[in-house]
């Protein structure tokens, strides 16, 4: 199974889920029975207008995700939607990681 969530659910988390404003990024967050541990990535071009920066930014995301998976502190039945912000420039993968915990947490304690 993909940890990388299809384009075709996306309308869906963006329509029945519940977001997160952090400074590095914004999360986006669908709990159901039938979620599978999956997220997607988006970044814009107007927040990083480069193709190479863009392209940092997704796989600082991905990563962090992973290694929030790996540990065991993402919940298994949710669908995520990792939008970086601009501020992400010039940020390492651990700053990254942080702040997603942080908004993993405060979507898990504000149900």
């Amino acid at each position: 199974m993909s940890t990388r969530l299809p384009g075709s659910k996306y309308k869906r988390v963006f329509d029945r889920g519940r977001s997160v404003k952090g400074r590095l990024l914004v999360v986006w967050k669908h709990s159901s029975s039938d979620a599978d541990q999956q997220a997607g990535v988006v970044v814009s071009k107007k927040s990083f207008h480069d193709a190479v920066d863009r392209n940092r930014a997704k796989r600082l995301m991905r990563e962090a995700y992973r290694l929030l998976v790996k540990e065991g502190k993402v919940p298994e039945k949710a669908e995520w939607i990792l939008i970086g912000r601009s501020a992400m420039a010039g940020k390492k993968c651990q700053d990254v990681m942080k702040e997603l915990e942080w908004a993993v947490r405060k979507m898990e304690n504000g149900k």
